[in-house]
C-alpha cells in the first residue's frame, strides 16, 4: 500500500501518530497579563505588558531574540518572578509583587525548547511523572492514552536516547497533555527540527493541541508558523507589545513599518503627500488622514502588491538579480526614481531573465503607507 493511501485510510494523518480525536480534553484556562513588568538583572525584560487570552485559543508570541517570549512563559508558569503588576489565570492572582503561586498549583502544562526530558526514566515514565497526583493505574492509564495520541505507544518501555529528534518531540507533547492541563506554554517546539519533519510536525501537533481544547501560549521566532497556529499573534519588540491581533489583523494592518517588516521583506519608497495621496513612480496610492506635506513611506510586499504587468501598461524597469526556488522567482528589479530595487515573487517563468526590461505595477489596496519616522 503506498503512502498516499494509507494516509488517506487514517484520515491523511501521519503513519507515526497516533489516530486524531482521541487526546484527552482539558477545561480551558484564562490567562491576564495586567501591567506586568520583569526584571532580570539589571535588564528590563518585560514593561507594563498587558494581554488577555479567551479560554481555548491559542496565542502565538512572535519577536527576536531578547524580546521578551520566553520570560513570558516562564512568569506564567511561576518560574520567574515579576516586579509589578498581576498575572491572572482564571481571574485568580498567580503572581504579583511578592507573591508567586507554585508552578505545579496553576494547572499548566509546559513543553520545553530542549524536551528537557528525563534520561534516566522510561518513555511511560517521563510521561506518569507529572501525574502523581492520581493513583497508580489511573496514572498509568492517562500516561498511555497520551502516549498512544502521539503514537508512542509502542515504545512505553523503552528510554528518550533511543528516540529520534521527532519522536522525542512527541515524548515532550505527550508528557505536556497527559495532566490535561487548562494552559498548554510551548516554547519553540519546533526549533531542533530539521526542515523535512518540521511541517508535518507542526500539522499534528495543531491538531491535537486543538483537541485538548487547552489554552494555548507558544513561542516561536518564525511567522509564518505564527500565521499557522495562532488564533491571535502578539508580536513583541524591547519587552512590549507592538501589536496583537488575528493573523489578517497583524499582517494586512500592521501598527507601524517595522511590523511590516517582521512579517515578510518590503521595497520601501520615501515620499511625501499631497491632496490626500502619496506619490510613487507606479502612480498615487491614497494616504488618508495625512497632511500635505507629510513624509510617508509607502511599502510594498513582493507578493500581492507588485506584479510584472504583461499588458505592457506600468512602469519600465529592468530585472537585474533573479532566484529560483521551489518553482517560486524571487526577482529585484531596478525601476528610474527609485534608489533601491523592487523585490517581487511570482511563480517561476524560464522566460525571465537578468537584463530584462519589463513592466512593474500595483495593486494599490495592498500597497501599505506608514508615518516616516
Amino acid at each position: 500500500m503506498t503512502q498516499q493511501k494509507i494516509e488517506t485510510t487514517r484520515g491523511a494523518t501521519d503513519v507515526n501518530w497516533g489516530p486524531r480525536g482521541t487526546a484527552g480534553i482539558s477545561f480551558a484556562a484564562a490567562l491576564e497579563f495586567q501591567d506586568v513588568s520583569c526584571n532580570v538583572g539589571a535588564t528590563h525584560v518585560l514593561k507594563d505588558t498587558n494581554f488577555e487570552t479567551a479560554p481555548g485559543e491559542i496565542l502565538c508570541l512572535l519577536g527576536e531574540s531578547g524580546s521578551g517570549k520566553s520570560t513570558i512563559l516562564r512568569a506564567t508558569a511561576g518560574l520567574q518572578e515579576i516586579d509589578s503588576g498581576r498575572i491572572l489565570i482564571n481571574k485568580r492572582i498567580m503572581s504579583a509583587k511578592g507573591v508567586t503561586v507554585p508552578p505545579d498549583k496553576r494547572g499548566i502544562g509546559l513543553m520545553f525548547q530542549d524536551f528537557a526530558l528525563f534520561p534516566h526514566l522510561s518513555i511511560l515514565q517521563n510521561v506518569e511523572y507529572g501525574l502523581k497526583s492520581l493513583g497508580r493505574e489511573e496514572a498509568k492509564k492517562q500516561a498511555l492514552q497520551a502516549l498512544k495520541r502521539v503514537g508512542l505507544d509502542g515504545r512505553a518501555m523503552d528510554y528518550p536516547s533511543q528516540l529520534s529528534g521527532g519522536q522525542q518531540q512527541r515524548l515532550a507533547l505527550a508528557r505536556s497533555i497527559a495532566p490535561k492541563p487548562g494552559l498548554l506554554l510551548l516554547d519553540e517546539p519546533f526549533s531542533s527540527l530539521d526542515a523535512r519533519l518540521r511541517e508535518s510536525v507542526r500539522a499534528e501537533t495543531l491538531a491535537v493541541l486543538r483537541e485538548t481544547q487547552a489554552t494555548c501560549i507558544l513561542v516561536t521566532h518564525d511567522p509564518e508558523e505564527a500565521m499557522i497556529f495562532g488564533d491571535k499573534i502578539a508580536l513583541l519588540r524591547d519587552g512590549q507589545i507592538a501589536q496583537i491581533g488575528t493573523s489578517d489583523e497583524i499582517y494586512n494592518h500592521p501598527k507601524d513599518i517595522d511590523v511590516a517588516r517582521f512579517f515578510s521583506p518590503v521595497s520601501e519608497i520615501p515620499t511625501i503627500v499631497q491632496n490626500g495621496v502619496a506619490t510613487t513612480p507606479f502612480g498615487n496610492v491614497e494616504a488618508k488622514g495625512r497632511p500635505d506635506g507629510a513624509r510617508v513611506i509607502v511599502a510594498m510586499r513582493p507578493i500581492g502588491a507588485v506584479y510584472i504587468d504583461a499588458s505592457g501598461n506600468g512602469t519600465p524597469g529592468r530585472i537585474v538579480a533573479k532566484r529560483d526556488a521551489l518553482g517560486v522567482d524571487t526577482l529585484e528589479v531596478a525601476v528610474a526614481g527609485i534608489d533601491n530595487t523592487i523585490r517581487l515573487r511570482q511563480p517561476t517563468n524560464v522566460n525571465i531573465r537578468p537584463g530584462l526590461d519589463v513592466n512593474i505595477a500595483i495593486n494599490p489596496e495592498h500597497v501599505l503607507v506608514f508615518d516616516a519616522i
